[in-house]
């Protein structure tokens, strides 16, 4: 039988309920992380949505940002939504003075890439990997990624409009990022994803 992974969402702000949801329905065992000995106890993490600046001071405040990074430099699978993206990213653009990211995947990525709350849009995208339906998406605030580095798959990219072709999601082995919320629109593949990413991990260790 295969075993359950332990997923924690990172539950310093953004969509953390919403997540847990999706993890159990893919499969998992969800679990809220807020402090670094509940991160030691999951076999993986998703960063969610919500506002990258106030992740990243957050994070700072609850001493999670070096825990988080020395987790994922040694091999911890994590997957982040949106903002996620955002901290996950080795270089961000059009940040504030001094803001920080976790970092792990070799990708320069554009905060508020799509423009403001205003322009927030749903958009079909074909994702490598998670079937022949495109998925559809749901942006907020969203960012996109303007490069990625040689190690970096892109799994999905932006389509139609003046936007037609910006990279809205990524892997870099045990790493992955979307710039749309999954966790908002009842198709749950890409949580299925990486829950499986993580499981395969699990069995591999």
């Amino acid at each position: 039988m295969t075993a359950v992974p332990t997923i924690g969402v990172l539950a310093l702000q953004g969509d953390v309920r919403e997540h847990a949801h999706a993890l159990e329905t893919a499969g998992a065992r969800a679990v809220r992380v807020r402090r670094p000995d509940e991160l030691e106890r999951v076999d993986g993490l998703v960063l969610p949505g919500g506002e990258s600046t106030t992740m990243w001071r957050l994070a700072r405040s609850f001493d999670m940002l070096e825990p988080l990074r020395k987790r994922i430099e040694a091999g911890m699978p994590a997957y982040g939504s949106c903002a996620g993206m955002i901290m996950l990213a080795d270089r961000i653009r059009d940040g504030v003075a001094g803001q920080e990211t976790v970092g792990g995947i070799d990708m320069t990525v554009r905060r508020n890439a799509f423009g403001r709350q205003v322009d927030s849009f749903e958009s079909d995208v074909p994702l490598v990997g998670m079937g022949d339906t495109p998925y559809h998406a749901v942006f907020i605030r969203a960012p996109w990624v303007e490069s990625v580095g040689d190690a970096v798959e892109v799994l999905g990219r932006a389509e139609g409009g003046p936007n037609a072709g910006r990279i809205v999601a990524v892997r870099q082995g045990r790493l992955m990022a979307t710039a749309f919320h999954p966790e908002l629109t009842g198709d749950f593949r890409v949580h299925h994803y990486f829950a499986d990413l993580v499981r395969r991990t699990t069995e591999e260790e």
